[in-house]
């Protein structure tokens, strides 16, 4: 998932368990996936399938 040259990015910061957040962050570095990029990912599929 490329981002064009100059593509504007947005910091974002919420409360979370932190379980679940130390959690995910795990099963991310396990696999091999940044979470940034799987938190991106997610929130494309729930605007495009009008889930929120």
């Amino acid at each position: 998932m490329e981002h064009p040259p100059g593509a504007k990015k947005r910091k974002i910061e919420y409360m979370m368990d932190q379980a679940v957040c130390d959690e995910f962050m795990r099963v991310c570095s396990r696999k091999g996936f940044a979470p940034q990029v799987i938190l991106e990912q997610a929130m494309k599929k729930f605007i495009q399938n009008g889930q929120i």
